[in-house]
């Protein structure tokens, strides 16, 4: 009888645990992404906005010899709503908000991804 009343617990217990590790993968994860848009031209850090500060909905370009990518900024969310490049990928692509695939337009050397903070934060 007793041997049953130890195993219950260590059952319990273990079970525990693996709930708590889980839990922890998880939260870590998740916030892993951050809410911190950074903005990346030839590789570059060019700007970082945290999505979570911005109070008013926000639209800026962004051009060079290589064209121009209008983004919009939103709380928690941003996207490239314009650009004239031929394919338009990176319009298509939509809000980036928690997702861990990135927003790149190829012709003009752009990617905007979530992440932890950069050098120029912005906010709005």
């Amino acid at each position: 009888m007793r041997v049953i009343k130890t195993r219950t617990w260590i059952i319990i217990t273990a079970s525990a645990l693996a709930v708590c590790a889980v839990l922890a993968a998880w939260l870590t994860l998740r916030g892993a992404g951050g809410t911190v848009a950074n903005i990346y031209r030839d590789g570059e850090l060019i700007m970082s906005i945290d999505l979570a500060l911005v109070t008013q909905p926000q639209t800026f370009t962004l051009s060079d010899e290589s064209g121009t990518n209008t983004i919009t900024v939103e709380r928690g969310r941003i996207c490239v709503s314009e650009a004239d490049c031929p394919d338009q990928v990176c319009v298509r692509a939509g809000w980036l908000s928690g997702s861990a695939s990135p927003i790149v337009c190829l012709p003009h050397r752009l990617v905007i991804q979530l992440g932890s903070g950069g050098a120029d934060t912005a906010t709005g």
